[in-house]
């Protein structure tokens, strides 16, 4: 690009202190512009580290930047990205990208009929090893089974813990479009939930049915005191198996990823990806499906 995309972040927690604000800030065809916040002290200090400018209002942040890059509850994110995508904004998107499949589906709508770009933060999808594995897999075939585990402490102890939509929603909300994601990029698309159960300490468990008749299984949880945190993915079928062991790309490093993606459909006004907002929206029906099997 000629010029850097000025970039809003809406968000000032943990998350976007460690990933969002330094990505943005350091990557060469961006710039972070501006910071809004719940709470106004969070923002005014996230923006002072980053040189970039603190706003009481969002509307007079939208004024001011290219994008918006959002790292706020699930229930907060779907209205404001609404708003955004409805002022020109290319989007950044958290998962899920929203609190209900209906506003998902508003927000998707938003984003098509504005011709904006859009990601989602499906952080290990732009992991060099990822793209290699799934590569790998599509160049094989064969594969009729997976099984996935997510498995940790989140919610017993650390940055994450006091997070109180992921208390709410649990690991299904927070962790699930994750596997769900690699999963369905390994397999085919995912056409249903076959069963799903969750106990009583939050552990999920799930059935999933693929296009082309693969199944796949999955447990997810984040109330288990694991440490360090248990991430489990393997693909299996007439070819043997494949497991996804090396992790190594750092969070930071993904987020760089998806921003050079992100730049790059912003200059050249591409508005598809494979983890665009219609792939957060995909997710958002799972989580529901799965939610309303469970009866949860």
């Amino acid at each position: 690009m000629d010029e850097q995309l000025r970039v809003g972040l809406v968000g000032a927690g943990p998350w976007a202190e460690m990933i969002h604000a330094p990505g943005i800030a350091n990557h060469p065809g961006t710039t972070l512009t501006g910071v809004w916040a719940r709470r106004q002290e969070a923002a005014a200090s996230l923006a002072a580290s980053f040189g970039a400018e603190p706003f009481e209002d969002y509307t007079a942040m939208l004024s001011t930047v290219d994008a918006v890059a959002f790292c706020v509850p699930p229930g907060v994110q779907g209205p404001m990205a609404i708003e955004a995508a409805r002022a020109g904004k290319h989007l950044v998107l958290e998962k899920p990208i929203a609190e209900s499949v209906e506003v998902a589906e508003e927000l998707a709508a938003a984003v098509a009929e504005a011709g904006v770009a859009s990601l989602v933060v499906l952080t290990r999808r732009y992991a060099p090893e990822t793209k290699q594995m799934l590569a790998q897999l599509h160049r094989t075939g064969g594969w009729t089974g997976a099984d996935s585990r997510w498995i940790s402490g989140a919610l017993l102890d650390g940055p994450f813990s006091n997070s109180p939509w992921r208390h709410d929603k649990g690991a299904l909300d927070d962790v699930g479009p994750h596997a769900f994601d690699l999963l369905d990029a390994a397999l085919g698309e995912i056409t249903d939930v076959l069963a799903a159960n969750v106990t009583d300490t939050g552990l999920w468990q799930l059935i999933l049915q693929h296009a082309g008749g693969a199944t796949s299984t999955v447990s997810l949880c984040l109330s288990l005191p694991m440490q360090p945190p248990f991430a489990d993915f393997t693909v299996f079928g007439t070819e043997g198996h494949r497991t996804l062991t090396n992790r190594d790309t750092p969070a930071l490093e993904c987020f760089t990823n998806l921003l050079d993606d992100f730049v790059a459909m912003a200059d050249s006004g591409t508005t598809t990806h494979e983890c665009d907002v219609r792939r957060g929206l995909h997710l958002q029906r799972i989580i529901d499906l799965a939610r309303r099997k469970a009866g949860a």
